[in-house]
């Protein structure tokens, strides 16, 4: 066992001793150590239950015959950090866990982990690590969040809830009507109720091969829960004793069927900043390039919020991933010899799964699109591509040219956008918001919720190098590489440039000739970093683009 490093012979006595002060018994300490990551907190809606989750997966993994030792992994609300200075903090917090649950793996020797994530960058920061030390882990999430009710029995999402304030800046919900929402939207303990960004990792990490059937869907207040963190944490002293290892699931094709299965899910525009950075841990080439060729063959058979008016909890009725993935098996589409998690293969896991509800899981005889919900967009404006939910797009805008209405930062934007001044046919780019210009790449929920509460989504598109909530919906692309503060092409857009859009062939053009490009290069000076002290300083200066991942150079 790798934990004899820290219990076995005379030179670790002291090592014992330290043990013996935790109150551990020379009976614990003959068993497995199994380290318990539990994202708890009291300050993210999706993270308040999680002390409940890792005392279910402690109760597996004593019934299974291991000893279970709790350490920590910090977590931001992205809606809570939304459209202010703390949104800086949000992605970067995904190095920040990885880095740390490293440490103290490494630190303490443990034989294997069970991660208990849930909300935006925790989910792939503990994959990150997860790959990155290779030794037996398994996941189990918080779970969804229950859809709201409003007053008038509507079922609510937190991305109404954004859409909602941008309607009552256009005079379309007075105060009571706002209220409504915001007492509503959120009802529940859990990741927020649409195929957000948490929810589409969440589903990832099962599609992956890395947790149990259920750990993307299972509503967080539902007892199922418990029982599934109960199930992990027996299911981990098997991997122990078989030593599956991340690295031996987390392969190139298995990355081939996460990413399959987030066409037909219509999972969140993050997923092409997480899992390229996830694959760089485990070793495996991942890049932009091949996304477009998967979603040319992968329908999309989901309209979750917001790009429909079903959620999480409507998606495990239906019989969750496992069912998406069988309606995917239908025309081969993905790789089902590959070793889980669960100890078995793919085809192991589906066989007997049912899709329960073609309404909510289209057959894949019936998808909403013979294309997947994610697009990669390229051209002189986006030379490294940028990414769009196609998914959530109106049709009225899947081609679209307009003027540019160029702004340096979202809140000039957001400004903007409440005092009316962007208008029909508009193209709105917010630039020096990537990776290194933020720093930290903003996540934009308030002006594209602006933009559809305002009702105008069918008619504008939004470009920027930063990214979006999975919560978005409408002509909003975002990862545009390279991005400004690297001196990529949208640092050169002046005010009424015309742009044009076209998603079904995948491209998006400045309309402004090479030589008047390369002049207004030529006069191009960086503006001088937004900040230039503490962890987001040191961030810039290591982050790479977003269309590697954003991760950070060594």
């Amino acid at each position: 066992m790798l934990s004899d490093n820290i219990k076995k012979g005379p030179e670790r006595a002291p090592n014992r001793s330290l043990l013996y002060a935790l109150g551990f018994t020379d009976e614990e300490l003959s068993r497995p150590l199994v380290g318990v990551v539990s994202s708890y907190n009291e300050i993210v809606p999706g993270h308040m239950h999680l002390d409940k989750i890792a005392e279910a997966v402690k109760a597996g993994i004593r019934a299974a015959g291991g000893t279970p030792v709790v350490f920590p992994a910090i977590a931001v609300c992205d809606g809570i950090a939304m459209g202010h200075v703390g949104m800086k903090y949000s992605l970067v917090t995904r190095d920040l866990i990885a880095d740390s649950t490293e440490a103290m793996v490494m630190a303490h020797q443990f034989d294997g982990l069970v991660m208990i994530p849930n909300c935006d960058k925790n989910v792939p920061g503990l994959l990150m690590a997860a790959a990155r030390l290779n030794i037996p882990t398994i996941f189990c999430s918080g779970g969804p969040m229950l859809a709201g009710h409003l007053s008038d029995g509507q079922r609510t999402c937190l991305s109404h809830m954004f859409e909602a304030v941008g309607a009552y800046h256009a005079d379309k919900l007075d105060e009571s009507g706002l209220e409504d929402y915001t007492r509503n939207c959120c009802p529940s303990c859990g990741s927020c109720s649409g195929m957000y960004t948490a929810n589409s990792m969440n589903c990832l990490t099962e599609a992956i091969g890395m947790a149990l059937r259920g750990n993307g869907t299972i509503p967080a207040p539902y007892s199922a829960r418990l029982r599934l963190a109960k199930k992990t944490g027996m299911k981990i002293m098997e991997l122990i004793e078989r030593n599956i290892c991340p690295r031996d699931i987390m392969t190139e094709a298995a990355f081939r069927n996460a990413e399959t299965v987030d066409m037909a899910l219509g999972c969140s525009t993050n997923t092409m900043l997480h899992l390229p950075a996830i694959a760089h841990e485990a070793g495996v080439s991942f890049d932009l390039d091949g996304a477009n060729a998967v979603s040319a063959r992968t329908p999309n058979l989901c309209h979750l919020a917001p790009a429909g008016n079903t959620f999480m909890e409507d998606l495990d009725a239906a019989g969750g991933v496992y069912a998406v993935m069988k309606e995917l098996t239908k025309a081969g589409l993905l790789d089902t010899s590959l070793i889980t998690a669960t100890g078995n293969t793919i085809e192991e896991n589906l066989s007997g799964v049912q899709n329960l509800d073609p309404e909510t899981i289209r057959p894949i005889e019936n998808p909403y699109s013979k294309n997947g919900g994610i697009a990669v967009l390229k051209g002189n404006l986006a030379p490294d591509g940028c990414v769009v939910k196609q998914s959530a797009v109106a049709q009225e805008m899947m081609v679209h040219e307009g003027p540019a209405r160029v702004f340096d930062s979202e809140d000039d934007a957001i400004a903007a956008i409440y005092a009316r001044k962007i208008n029909p046919g508009d193209v709105v780019v917010i630039r020096y918001e990537g990776p290194k210009g933020g720093p930290g790449m903003r996540e934009m929920l308030n002006p594209t919720s602006a933009i559809a509460g305002m009702g105008l989504d069918k008619e504008v598109a939004l470009i920027t190098d930063g990214r979006f909530s999975g919560a978005t919906r409408g002509a909003s692309i975002g990862h545009v590489s390279p991005e400004a503060a690297s001196g990529g092409n949208i640092a050169l857009v002046k005010e009424g440039d015309m742009i044009a859009i076209d998603i079904p062939n995948c491209s998006i053009e400045l309309k402004v000739s090479d030589e008047e490009l390369a002049a207004r290069r030529a006069a191009w000076k960086c503006p001088e970093p937004r900040i230039k002290t503490g962890y987001l300083a040191r961030y810039a200066k290591l982050v790479s683009s977003a269309d590697k991942g954003a991760i950070l150079n060594i």
